[in-house]
C-alpha cells in the first residue's frame, strides 16, 4: 500500500474510533462503523448495497464458496442485498478492530456513470476483494472526516458522495458498483426480496425465474454476478442465518428452527448448518447464548463486522 493510502486510511481508523457510537450522526452521511476489542465467533449479517471498508484490524467474510480473510488493504462491493457470514478475526492491539460500511445510492450510481466514459469490461473474472486506489482512499476519507464537522454535511456531503462513487468507477470493481443500477428489469432484486420474505417455500431456480419472469440462464447468471451465489446457494445462507437467530435469540429447538426457514430434514439442516458454522446447530446456538451472558458475543454483533 502506497503511504499516501496507508495515510488517508489511518485518518478514517481515527473519525470511525472516535465516532462509532454516534448512529444519528453516521446516518446523515449512509455510514455504519464498527468498533471491536478483541476477536469474535462467526456471525451472520445482511448486507444492503454498499461499499465496505476494513481500518484497522483482519477480518473472515464467506460470500457464497468465497471465504476469506482480509483487512485495510482491500474494500467489498455488494451490489445488492447480500447475506455474509463474518468474523473478526484480528483486531489491533492499540485500536482495536475498526470497520466502516457507505451505503451506496442508487440515484447517486446512476447519475455519476451517466457523466463518465464508459470502458470495454476485462474478460477476466472479477475478484470479490477490491483495491484501494489513492484517490478512492483520499475521498473516502474526505467523506468520513465530514462526522467531525457534522455543520457542513448538508453542503458537502452530497458533492463528496458524489467523488467517491466516481473513484469507485475507476476501481477494478467498478462492474459491481453499476450492478447497483443496471439490472433495468430488477430481476435479481426481485429474487432476492422473494427469496427474503418467502424462504420457507420450496423454492427451485426453475420456480424463481418464473415468479420473475426470466429464463433459468438469464436468472443464474445475472444471480452469480450480482452475488457470487447461486439462487439456491443464496437462499440457503439466509435458511441458515435466520435458523441460529431463532434459535439463539428467540429459544427455538433445533428442529423448530430448521422446520420454520423451509428445511424439510433435520439431518440436512444439521450438516449445512455444521459445514457453515463450525458446530452442530445445538451446541452452537447453547455457545452463543453462554456469551451473550458475559455480553461478548452481543459486543461483536453490535457492530457491523
Amino acid at each position: 500500500m502506497d503511504p499516501t493510502t496507508a495515510d488517508r486510511l489511518d485518518q478514517v481508523a481515527d473519525v470511525v474510533l472516535r465516532r462509532a457510537g454516534a448512529q444519528a450522526l453516521t446516518d446523515r452521511l449512509g455510514l455504519r462503523l464498527s468498533h471491536v476489542t478483541a476477536a469474535t465467533g462467526l456471525a451472520f449479517q445482511r448486507y444492503p448495497p454498499s461499499f465496505s471498508v476494513v481500518v484497522s484490524g483482519r477480518k473472515r467474510s464467506i460470500v457464497g464458496d468465497d471465504d476469506q480473510i482480509w483487512g485495510r488493504d482491500r474494500f467489498i462491493i455488494t451490489p445488492v442485498d447480500l447475506p455474509v457470514v463474518s468474523a473478526v478475526v484480528e483486531a489491533d492491539e492499540r485500536r482495536g478492530f475498526l470497520a466502516a460500511r457507505w451505503r451506496l445510492d442508487p440515484i447517486v450510481v446512476a447519475e455519476v456513470a451517466a457523466a463518465m466514459p464508459r470502458s470495454t469490461p476485462s474478460p477476466a473474472a472479477l475478484e470479490r476483494l477490491g483495491t484501494w486506489t489513492p484517490p478512492l482512499a483520499d475521498a473516502f476519507a474526505r467523506l468520513v472526516s465530514l462526522l467531525d464537522e457534522p455543520e457542513h454535511i448538508a453542503v458537502l456531503g452530497p458533492l463528496v458522495s458524489r467523488e467517491v462513487v466516481l473513484r469507485l468507477l475507476q476501481t477494478d470493481q467498478a462492474p459491481r458498483v453499476l450492478a447497483v443500477v443496471e439490472d433495468r428489469d430488477a430481476v435479481v432484486p426481485r429474487a432476492v426480496s422473494l427469496l427474503t420474505d418467502r424462504m420457507a417455500e420450496p423454492w427451485t431456480v426453475e420456480s424463481l425465474a418464473s415468479a420473475v419472469r426470466t429464463s433459468q440462464p438469464t436468472l443464474f447468471r445475472r444471480f452469480k454476478d450480482a452475488t457470487s451465489m447461486t439462487p439456491m446457494q443464496y437462499l440457503k445462507r439466509l435458511r441458515l442465518g435466520e435458523a441460529r437467530h431463532r434459535m439463539i435469540v428467540l429459544g427455538e429447538a433445533a428442529a423448530q428452527a430448521a422446520s420454520a426457514v423451509g428445511y424439510r430434514s433435520a439431518s440436512h439442516f444439521s450438516r449445512d448448518y455444521r459445514q457453515l458454522y463450525g458446530r452442530a446447530p445445538a451446541a452452537d446456538a447453547a455457545n452463543i447464548r453462554l456469551q451473550l451472558g458475559v455480553g461478548t458475543w452481543a459486543a461483536a454483533k453490535s457492530g457491523d463486522h
